[in-house]
Parts: C-alpha cells; sequence; structure tokens
C-alpha cells in the first residue's frame, strides 16, 4: 500500500515564564485590536496556509492556561508537555496529531521572513532532509523545518539546555544528519537589528513596526522593516547592546 504524503505542522513552544520579559509571547503589539505576539504569529502561519495543522505546545504550569484559551479562539490545536523540555513538547506535538514534519518558530518572534517558506520546504521534502534551517537573516524572521524522527534522536541524545534550544544538538552534531542550512538574501542577514522580543525595548521597537506597517498585517515585508529601522536610528539604539550576545548565541 502506498503510504500517504508527509504531514507537517507549525508548532509554537508557549510558556510565560522568562527573567527578562515575563509573557513574552502574550505582550500587546496593537492594544487597540488586541492583537498581541502569539496572535500576530498564528495569523501568519494562517495566511501562508502550507501546514496540515497549527499546534501551540504549552508548558505544564497554571501561569500558561491562557494559551489554551488562545488555541481555542483561533481555532487551533494545543498539547501539554514539560515545561523545560521543549524538544519533548515537539515530539508530543507531532505524534498526538500524525505528524511527520515539523515547522518551527519561536513564539516571541512576530516578524517571520515567510518569503522563503514555501521553496525551503519544497528543498526539504525533495532532498529528503532531516532538517533545514533558515540562518544568516536578521534575529527573529529565521525560521526551521525538521523531521520527528531528527527530534526523537535529539531527545534520545540532548544534554542539558540542548532539550531547551531545540535544534542544538542537530547543529552541533550535523554530520549525523541530513540537513541544509539555508541563508537569507545577504541583505537581509544584518546584525545590527534585531526582530524577536526578549527585553522590554524589543518589545518598543516591535510594536513601532506593527503601527507603521499594520496595514500589512500579517505577512510583513522584511524590506520595509530593515528601511524604517535604518531611518529611525533611535529604535536601533535602543536594542543594540542585545545584538552582539543574541547573534553570538542564535545558532547553538
Amino acid at each position: 500500500m502506498k503510504k500517504n504524503k508527509r504531514k507537517l505542522v507549525a508548532v509554537l513552544a508557549c510558556r510565560n515564564q522568562s527573567s527578562r520579559l515575563y509573557g513574552k509571547p502574550l505582550q500587546f503589539l496593537d492594544v487597540k485590536n488586541e492583537i498581541r505576539v502569539i496572535d500576530q504569529i498564528i495569523l501568519t502561519l494562517k495566511k501562508i496556509n502550507l501546514f496540515d495543522d497549527i499546534i501551540l505546545a504549552i508548558a505544564e504550569k497554571k501561569e500558561n492556561l491562557i494559551y489554551e484559551d488562545i488555541a481555542k479562539n483561533h481555532k487551533i490545536k494545543f498539547i501539554y508537555g514539560p515545561e523545560n523540555n521543549v524538544i519533548k513538547r515537539l515530539i508530543l506535538s507531532a505524534k498526538k496529531f500524525n505528524a511527520d514534519d515539523i515547522f518551527r518558530v519561536t513564539s516571541e518572534s512576530p516578524f517571520i521572513y515567510h518569503n522563503l517558506i514555501k521553496e525551503m520546504l519544497t528543498i526539504y521534502k525533495k532532498s529528503k532532509l532531516d532538517a533545514i534551517f533558515l540562518d544568516n537573516i536578521v534575529d527573529g524572521s529565521g525560521f526551521e523545518i525538521f523531521s520527528l524522527d531528527s527530534m526523537v534522536k535529539s531527545l534520545k541524545f540532548a544534554k542539558g539546555d540542548a532539550k531547551e534550544h531545540v535544534t542544538k544538538y542537530i547543529r552541533l552534531n550535523s554530520k549525523k544528519f541530513k540537513l541544509i542550512k539555508f541563508s537569507g538574501p545577504k541583505k537581509f542577514f544584518r546584525k545590527d537589528l534585531r526582530l524577536t522580543i526578549d527585553n522590554p525595548e524589543d518589545l518598543i521597537v516591535c510594536k513601532a513596526i506593527y503601527g507603521n506597517f499594520k496595514k500589512d498585517a500579517p505577512l510583513f515585508s522584511l524590506k520595509k522593516i530593515i528601511n524604517f529601522l535604518d531611518k529611525n536610528k533611535k529604535y536601533k539604539k535602543l536594542t543594540s547592546k542585545y545584538t552582539v550576545h543574541g547573534y553570538k548565541t542564535m545558532y547553538l
């Protein structure tokens, strides 16, 4: 019997606990229209329309129950799993909904570089890869696609924080996997910029971007965002103290 096509799910790992900014996915980008960071990401994934399911992988703590309500409001799936083992949560998500492959973005990065998703997904499928990563792009705009099998292998051998940093084991043991590290357009690899929300200053910048290009939501143009930040240097200055550390550790 011929095997059915592989099932791809988009998974967002969600929790509120953070040492720098509590409840990062719940921060508002647009207060008036009640668009939070997590809403913007979900709406982006829906608009892209390449996924069999969108799943919130929620950390098991009472403070995170709000994400179940968010999933229900957006009519998407959800699971609960161990707070400090994100790999396990991804595996639980894929297994519960019979998925073979996982598309991953972080739940605090509202502006995904969506232009390359379809192309990279085609390469991933045709080359029968274990993983494909969009690297060398503005911090917060990248994404990863990998197989459930690669996550199961990672969970088996990963130590310490590698269970929290989902693809750290794969990246540090690349010879054990069939993978491609894909680079975005050179002009979009800007180490002086960041579009991920870890700190209050990041949130100020992302709210300004959302407000300025609200009409484009949810599929924002990275080119427009970069031009906006280059013209408004006060926003670049706000997050400049975080960029060096961010780029130094983002692929580890």
